[in-house]
């Protein structure tokens, strides 16, 4: 479990198929310190398992479900990520619940300046549209955001500067990618009625 705050923007290494399968390394110097082989970590807010490790060197394995699923697939040498330690039991909730199990990757439609802030526009996937709320809570390449317009094919949310500075959000451009986790409480909701709601 995560919460959506980002730790580090790390760098990827390297991304490439070994006999293990798909295998990614980033470099990630502050988060290294506190992290051993096993642990959970969210990249750009996919949950990956630490595979290995050398100084600030950090290894994992990707399934294919996560490059299908993910803008993981087009991450290259250099490539910046979002990163985030797994919460821990004591630990404060800052953003909001987020599992790391991403839903879809979403193409960036706007991402425009006003004033101090950003407007970040993303579109939305039908068969997820009932999950977005206005002020609901959305995590976006792992970043704990909340959803300031809803559109008939979109979403937007204000971005601000500290956001920016501190993420990957800073060279996002339109038709980039981004991973997308809607609220885990609003797909509890839509099981519980789907499951106790009437049948004709």
């Amino acid at each position: 479990m995560f919460t959506g705050l980002v730790e580090e923007v790390g760098t990827v290494l390297w991304i490439r198929a070994t006999e293990r399968g798909t295998q990614l390394q980033i470099a990630a110097s502050r988060v290294s310190e506190q992290i051993r082989k096993g642990d959970s970590i969210a990249v750009n807010g996919c949950c990956l398992t630490l595979t290995a490790q050398r100084g600030d060197q950090l290894t994992f394995d990707l399934l294919e479900e996560t490059l299908d699923r993910t803008n993981l697939r087009t991450l290259r040498r250099d490539s910046p990520v979002n990163l985030e330690r797994a919460l821990a039991a004591d630990g404060r909730i800052g953003g909001h619940f987020v599992q790391g199990h991403i839903d879809c990757a979403a193409r960036v439609i706007a991402f425009e300046e006003t004033g101090a802030d950003h407007r970040l526009e993303v579109e939305l996937p039908g068969d997820f549209a009932h999950y977005v709320t206005y002020k609901g809570s959305v995590a976006v390449n792992g970043i704990s955001l909340t959803v300031a317009e809803v559109l008939p094919e979109s979403f937007a949310m204000w971005i601000i500067p500290h956001t920016r500075r501190h993420t990957n959000l800073k060279g996002v451009t339109p038709g980039d990618s981004l991973n997308i986790e809607f609220d885990l409480l609003a797909k509890y909701v839509e099981r519980m009625l789907t499951r106790y709601a009437p049948h004709d």
